[in-house]
């Protein structure tokens, strides 16, 4: 059991020394978010073990300020916004180095049922990805993944942030620090924090290193089973920001913050059948397997009706810019980052990277799309067009969605996601997109007052 991962066994017995006292049991929301509740150690080994706990299931049907919305048919005034369950899944139990006392538990999200355990929330995103991963395990296949997040540091705190709007922020380094050892030592105190307690929360670190925006760095992780590595990811995502809180600094992943680099999210993904043998590598020309190259096929046939899975906010879409290592056209190519698919590795570590997320993403919905692209071109044995060479942004090829609405539209008619995801998943989250499209809609932005408040 990897430094950090906690048995039941070990955690009662924590428990009874007193070096446990609080057990956080969390469930990851649309936004990629831990919602859940503080319970008292002693409480959950007794209760909450055996009996699992409940929460509002208005946490899948609000937007990201939690307000109650309409069009979800699983939750609203109507039907009187009642519970569902939280199962804790124990494999996920793990200590928080970064809270005094406290361990952690995800659960998966199920109906209420007085005789037993309910069925699963068929658009929680921990069940969207499972859905997905059982299909994949149909054929005999499981995924592996590696998510790398890229984030901002600024010497304000979050509070102070707040207060001024999130403008004229101070960050934490005033020039590009891509590579640059001098400028990650710089935070060095913030990032090694970050990368112990990570550590000490069961990941497994590989690096740090700084990127092209002041301030802007990426702490990478070592790949793991598909929904490890999406557990992890919001795990991290939530702790680096508690982390941060505590050093007085404050940490964005959104996916653009100004008119520099934004934050991505790149996520690699290689297949292994049941033996654990990568499956990838086969005897063509480039080294890749026949099914590698179904599997990248339909990533490009469906890569434009599932990016709202991939970059679900309004934000997400100000990202892909020309030239700015965020991708805009539907190409492949052997490493290659001008494209929104590049092929790495050699051999048995050959894999293939989707660029298009950035670092807002929710991770179980970015890796179901990606598997179930995958799957349709598995199973439809589609063919893979050859790879794009050169400069794919000045290239002719089809675009990646170049708004929220355009993505949105395009997913909820899209015929292969209703197949792949189900109507009810499919709903729900055009659902979801139509809310923060109207959000948007009635704001009056900085932009416009600067714009009209005198000159118009």
């Amino acid at each position: 059991m990897r430094t950090g991962m906690l048995s039941v066994t070990d955690l009662v017995q924590r428990v009874e020394a007193g070096l446990i006292d609080t057990v956080l049991v969390a469930m990851t929301d649309m936004q990629g978010r831990l919602q859940g509740k503080r319970c008292s150690a002693r409480y959950f080994v007794e209760e909450v073990l055996d009996a699992a706990t409940e929460a509002c299931n208005y946490l899948l049907a609000v937007d990201v300020e939690m307000s109650t919305v309409e069009g979800y048919a699983m939750s609203s005034w109507d039907t009187g916004y009642g519970d569902f369950v939280l199962r804790p899944d124990l494999s996920t139990l793990r200590l928080v180095p970064w809270q005094p006392a406290t361990a952690l538990v995800l659960c998966d999200v199920e109906q209420v049922n007085e005789h037993g355990p309910g069925q699963p929330v068929a658009a929680s995103p921990r069940q969207v990805l499972r859905a997905q991963l059982d299909r994949l395990a149909a054929h005999g296949l499981h995924a592996y993944v590696g998510t790398e997040l890229e984030f901002l540091v600024f010497d304000d705190s979050y509070e102070s942030a707040f207060k001024g709007g999130y403008r004229e922020l101070t960050p934490a380094n005033q020039y590009n620090v891509d590579y640059s050892m001098l400028g990650t030592a710089r935070i060095e105190p913030l990032l090694r924090r970050i990368r112990n307690e990570m550590s000490g929360a069961g990941m497994y670190v590989e690096s740090a290193k700084g990127e092209c925006n002041p301030g802007q760095h990426e702490i990478a992780f070592r790949y793991d089973e598909a929904l490890v590595t999406c557990d992890n990811h919001s795990i991290y995502k939530t702790g680096a920001k508690e982390i941060a809180a505590q050093e007085g600094r404050a940490i964005t992943f959104m996916a653009k913050y100004n008119e520099r680099e934004g934050n991505s999210c790149h996520i690699h993904l290689s297949l292994r059948d049941s033996a654990g043998k990568p499956v990838f590598a086969g005897d063509a020309a480039d080294g890749s397997s026949a099914l590698m190259r179904h599997f990248i096929a339909g990533q490009l046939d469906c890569l434009r009706e599932f990016t709202y899975l991939l970059a679900p906010n309004i934000n997400s879409y100000k990202r892909f810019q020309s030239g700015s290592f965020a991708p805009t056209a539907v190409a492949w190519g052997r490493d290659n980052r001008t494209c929104a698919l590049r092929t790495v590795g050699h051999g048995p570590s050959l894999r293939f990277e989707n660029r298009v997320p950035g670092g807002d993403v929710n991770p179980y919905l970015a890796v179901a799309a990606t598997i179930a692209a995958g799957l349709h071109g598995i199973e439809q044995r589609l063919p893979l067009e050859p790879e794009f060479h050169g400069n794919a942004y000045r290239s002719q090829r089809p675009r990646v969605p170049h708004t929220l609405r355009d993505a949105a539209q395009l997913f909820g008619d899209s015929k292969i996601a209703h197949k792949a995801f189900g109507d009810e998943v499919v709903r729900h989250y055009r659902n979801a997109a139509q809310v923060e499209l109207d959000a948007f809609d009635a704001a009056v932005t900085d932009w416009e007052r600067v714009r009209g408040f005198e000159r118009l």
